[in-house]
């Protein structure tokens, strides 16, 4: 419905040059003299103008370039609402993941109890140890709670943007971008670069506003009377007329009408440049939280090698009796949450992308 609305009023827009027919018709009736009158008449008339040194042309030419700015507006929110949902989809990902690995945590909680649980009846360890294991797995339950709560928030921010179930929706894969693809196919870029098209149009109609124009005039007019008394109509004549006018405006502001549209269109081209200095820093900033998560990223990947081999080397030793099925629990645990922390490291650098993404036009459609 919003491009419909911007193609109509682009339409309304490019022939605005083009002034309506007018269009009269009067009937007076009327008894001065106990004899009734009456009187018709109508008319038709244009006053149209047909060279405006250059005004008609650039006034077409600054509706197309305003229609298309219009289009990169309604692309910039249509662009919000795609994002925010496959914002929401990455998000309720990563809480599912951080459900998992937080059970996970829960579980060598206890199992870290059950330990200090033998370890305090045995008289190997004191009461105080007892409980900070204790507090230890109440608040990462607690955790646990928070959680899946916040899920649940996103699970319904999501139901309201989308009819879509979350768990049949597919997420895109956001490959990296270069700072020269950001902003060769930036939408913010390409409407700056409108907006400077725009603008230079407008200036030329504001001049052209203040030249000289010619204008065609024509009509058609028709009158009738008649007397009641003699039933005889007097008079029933039409005419017509037409001919050229040549005309241009003086006016005191003239100057700065024309000023004011200049600075507007340098203003436009001045904001194009900051846009580009805001971009790259946005750009930088994202490719530097990127990084950062790829080596955090990597420091799972060592970990998961690294408790992957103490894993082999213990059920080696669970099974020579020098280890207790506690130790092996432990480390399959922690293999698994290393591994879950890679999985939300990638979530992570994904949203980052998002931000890059909300803004890449490539032109596909």
């Amino acid at each position: 419905m919003t491009i419909k609305k911007n193609e109509a009023q682009s339409s309304i827009l490019k022939d605005s040059w083009i002034n309506p027919l007018s269009l009269s018709y009067t009937y007076i009736k009327t008894d001065p003299t106990d004899d009734v009158q009456t009187n018709q008449s109508a008319q038709i008339r244009m006053n149209q103008t047909i060279f405006q040194t250059g005004g008609i042309y650039y006034a077409i030419k600054y509706a197309d370039a305003l229609k298309k700015y219009s289009n990169y507006s309604i692309d910039m929110a249509k662009r919000k609402m795609v994002i925010d949902v496959i914002s929401l989809l990455m998000k309720i990902e990563q809480s599912t993941l951080s459900i998992e690995r937080q059970k996970l945590q829960i579980q060598n909680s206890e199992i870290n109890l059950e330990q200090k649980k033998e370890q305090y009846l045995n008289g190997q360890l004191d009461s105080g140890f007892l409980d900070t294991a204790i507090i230890e797995k109440n608040m990462k339950t607690q955790l646990l709670y928070d959680i899946e709560t916040a899920k649940e928030r996103l699970v319904s921010s999501f139901s309201t943007l989308s009819d879509l179930s979350y768990k049949d929706a597919k997420v895109p894969y956001f490959e990296t971008l270069t700072e020269d693809e950001f902003l060769q196919n930036n939408i913010l870029l390409k409407m700056s670069k409108a907006k400077i098209v725009t603008d230079s149009y407008k200036t030329d109609i504001v001049t052209a506003k203040y030249l000289p124009k010619v204008s065609l005039i024509a009509g058609y007019s028709w009158t009738k009377s008649e007397n009641s008394a003699t039933k005889i109509r007097t008079v029933e004549r039409d005419y017509y007329d037409y001919g050229l006018q040549l005309s241009m405006p003086l006016s005191i502001n003239t100057l700065r009408d024309m000023e004011v549209t200049k600075i507007e269109s340098l203003k436009s081209k001045i904001d194009e440049k900051d846009k580009i200095i805001q971009l790259r820093s946005s750009y930088e900033k994202v490719m530097q939280n990127v990084s950062n998560f790829e080596k955090k990223q990597s420091l799972s990947l060592e970990n998961i090698e690294l408790y992957s081999k103490l894993l082999q080397d213990t059920k080696k030793l669970f099974k020579a009796g020098y280890k207790t099925q506690y130790d092996v629990d432990t480390l399959e645990n922690s293999t698994k949450i290393s591994e879950l922390d890679s999985k939300i490291y990638e979530i992570d650098k994904q949203l980052e992308l998002l931000t890059l993404y909300e803004l890449y036009d490539n032109g596909r459609r």
